[in-house]
């Protein structure tokens, strides 16, 4: 009955047009003045202990670090470097899409910036050498969703977040604790570079069935130059996953740094960006920083309310005795969440269902790690579909395409990431092998 008062009253305050941070908080506040006895300064202390844990600092610092390379050049030394590697290919110029948002993803964390970045330059290009619109939106409005799959991510940060301290019993009896930032981070480089290969053979295939242009080949001095202009902006990855694995330091460390590093390339380096742009950069970075934190801040407060009412204990304590399997259980979370894509942003949904899903899937055997990359997959492909897709909507600010006709564009790719998604799904090995080659877990 609670549980279906505190979700009813949620899904009617989303209805009418209600920020989602704002309906859960108040969905909260209302549930806990009304039918409940907690006192108000145990709701006050949650607003302030929501954002203080030091992983949420990750946050603000990756959304900075990828505004400065957006707007620093990085993303066009990349796009260069990518097609001299593959552009004599069928479709080379999408197949350098699909590299540079896999490069650009590698030191950005966001999706819907790597769209930009890269789509922005890419799009116009491949039009002029003969590329349908339809074809190159296709390649990088799914290709951009790389940003929150491949490290460092910032959806990963929200999963890990909205997780942390919870300490549940798994199927032998045992406590597992959830998943760290480092963890998924080295989990999701297998799976991220599964999916690039993937979404670049549906574009080479497509390219060569309908006959699209190529490029000439560059010759090894050509690439070597296209190396060494985007390097600087390469090795951002080598330091932050570099940094994170070797222990330097945590991937809330390997925040700043890359913030400070994409500063000083944007400014000093490649100096495609001046000082004075700074202030605006750093003011856009904490408009969008101040909203996240906002939505943690209230998605503690629902993931709180969701533990003193022992909504996610009954769940998995419901499953378990109804005899449904894990397999089961993760065909479930797969509809829940894609059905959730079609209404809400991914780092809403993540902080919202994380912290009731998490512990059915450890009461079921599942482990945090590969569930939270199975997440993260499935907020992929809600970035890509319609009607809240953010990266159709980023698209068609670029390309001046209309939603419906970008969901048509999409489709080839996005079946591919369906079909990638039902993978890692049910091959936990994917995620799980190299965090466990390297002694994570």
């Amino acid at each position: 009955m609670n549980a279906s008062l505190i979700f009813g009253g949620l899904i009617a305050l989303m209805l009418t047009g209600m920020p989602i941070s704002i309906a859960l908080g108040l969905t909260v506040l209302v549930f806990l003045f009304t039918m409940t006895a907690v006192p108000i300064d145990t709701v006050a202390l949650k607003l302030f202990t929501g954002i203080e844990k030091f992983e949420i600092m990750a946050i603000p610092f990756f959304i900075l670090a990828g505004n400065f390379l957006t707007h620093g050049g990085v993303a066009r030394r990349m796009i260069n470097f990518a097609t001299s590697m593959v552009g004599h290919w069928h479709g080379g110029l999408g197949l350098a899409g699909v590299i540079a948002c896999a490069l650009f993803a590698a030191v950005s964390g966001s999706s819907p910036a790597t769209v930009v970045a890269i789509g922005s330059i890419i799009l116009p290009a491949m039009v002029r050498q003969g590329f349908p619109k339809q074809f190159g939106a296709g390649v990088i409005t799914t290709s951009g969703a790389l940003g929150i799959l491949i490290p460092p991510s910032i959806v990963m940060v929200m999963y890990a977040v909205a997780t942390s301290g919870m300490q549940v019993t798994g199927p032998d009896g045992n406590i597992v604790s959830s998943a760290s930032v480092g963890q998924l981070f080295m989990a999701g480089v297998i799976p991220g570079l599964m999916l690039a290969t993937l979404l670049g053979v549906t574009t080479w295939h497509r390219a060569r069935k309908f006959g699209y242009p190529r490029l000439p080949k560059a010759s090894w001095a050509e690439r070597w130059i296209a190396f060494r202009k985007a390097m600087w902006g390469l090795l951002l990855i080598i330091i932050v996953i570099g940094g994170i694995y070797t222990g330097v330091f945590t991937p809330t460390e390997a925040a700043a740094m890359s913030a400070v590093y994409a500063f000083i390339i944007a400014v000093f380096v490649y100096r495609d960006m001046k000082l004075a742009d700074v202030p605006k950069v750093l003011l856009s970075s904490a408009n969008m920083s101040a909203m996240l934190l906002y939505i943690i801040t209230n998605a503690v407060l629902f993931s709180f309310l969701m533990t003193h009412e022992n909504i996610p204990q009954a769940l998995g304590e419901w499953m378990v005795a109804t005899g449904l399997s894990w397999w089961m259980f993760l065909i479930a979370v797969n509809l829940i969440l894609l059905a959730a894509g079609n209404f809400m942003e991914p780092s809403s949904i993540v902080l919202i269902m994380a912290p009731i899903l998490f512990p059915v899937a450890v009461r079921l055997g599942i482990d945090p790690v590969h569930f939270g990359i199975m997440i993260v997959v499935n907020m992929e492909v809600g970035m890509c579909h319609p009607p809240v897709g953010l990266n159709l909507y980023v698209a068609s600010g670029i390309t001046r395409m209309g939603i419906t006709e970008l969901t048509v564009a999409v489709m080839p790719w996005l079946l591919t990431m369906l079909g990638f998604l039902v993978a890692v799904t049910y091959i936990p090995e994917i995620s799980l092998f190299l965090p466990r080659m390297l002694g994570m877990m």
